[in-house]
């Protein structure tokens, strides 16, 4: 028993590796962010669809539950969009670093959505957060062991379009949750990526992107946006599911905590010369990152004297 939790933990941890390598992937891929995600949602589907064939999973689900997985479905593919748009007008570091706000986004959109008191550490941490971004905006920096503070913002539309990644991820996870412990998760992640299909293929109908050039990618790109698509979505998805089932929520959360982490090391053995920032983003980083993990271990002492 304690040598299968053992191998569900590691198997865990290579997971949220898997996760952290999909920022690697999408400055690897030459396309612009849309259709990078209709691609990658397209080959997830396929391969989910596949298994979901195999393993016999239950499709069939109302009509108004469907509605609102195609809904969720937007959701999702709208976070990836601006995940990868904001890789590819800043860079991997600033991305992930500011995708580690999420937890603090559903701090404050949980006492709105579930009515719950706001918590105390939770506002303090908040503040936490906003010092971290201010030093990855270079808003404050370090010179000389002195704080110095300026007027403009590095990679401004960068670690907005990052912001916005991490709260749709938040309104997603909310949104899922509720799904997961009512309904077979292959099926509702099957219908969650077919929405975003359909709402990205609706746009790029719309848009008159559907041209032979939209598909004639090169074999890189083929490559990269298949890994992406089958080991980073389809496979990981799935692995996710099943390893929930053995490992405890606070042992998720905090382990997933650590995918800005591995992302942003990937980032720096692929890409060492145009992801290297200064000594003032890493502090930054190392604020948000260890507020997002002592927020973690505090929620879990909460749960556990309640």
């Amino acid at each position: 028993m304690q040598n299968d939790n053992l191998k569900n933990y590691l198997h865990l941890h290579f997971i949220v590796f898997v996760w952290g390598f999909t920022a690697v992937l999408g400055k690897l891929i030459s396309i612009g962010a849309l259709p990078l995600v209709w691609f990658r949602m397209v080959i997830a589907l396929l391969i989910m669809g596949v298994y979901a064939v195999i393993v016999k999973a239950p499709f069939r689900l109302s009509g108004k539950v469907f509605a609102r997985l195609i809904v969720a479905g937007l959701i999702i593919a709208l976070h990836w969009f601006t995940f990868y748009h904001a890789i590819k007008i800043s860079n991997i570091s600033i991305t992930l670093s500011c995708l580690s706000t999420g937890a603090f986004f559903a701090a404050l959109l949980e006492p709105l959505l579930y009515g719950r008191k706001l918590i105390l550490y939770e506002v303090v941490f908040g503040l936490f957060i906003i010092v971290g971004l201010l030093f990855i905006s270079g808003i404050i920096s370090l010179q000389d062991g002195a704080l110095l503070f300026k007027s403009e913002i590095s990679y401004a539309w960068g670690i907005l379009t990052a912001l916005t990644s991490a709260f749709l991820s938040t309104v997603f996870a909310i949104i899922n949750g509720k799904f997961a412990k009512e309904y077979n998760a292959t099926a509702v992640s099957f219908y969650e990526l077919l929405g975003g299909i359909f709402f990205f293929s609706l746009y790029l109908l719309w848009d008159g992107q559907f041209t032979p050039a939209f598909f004639a990618l090169s074999n890189a790109d083929w490559l990269w946006l298949f890994l992406l698509g089958s080991i980073c979505t389809a496979y990981a998805q799935i692995a996710a599911v099943k390893v929930m089932k053995t490992i405890t929520p606070y042992t998720m959360m905090l382990t997933i905590n650590l995918e800005p982490i591995y992302g942003i090391i990937l980032a720096l053995i692929v890409f060492s010369e145009s992801e290297k920032m200064n000594t003032a983003f890493y502090i930054g980083a190392g604020i948000i990152l260890t507020t997002v993990i002592i927020n973690g271990v505090l929620k879990n002492r909460t749960t556990a004297a309640n």
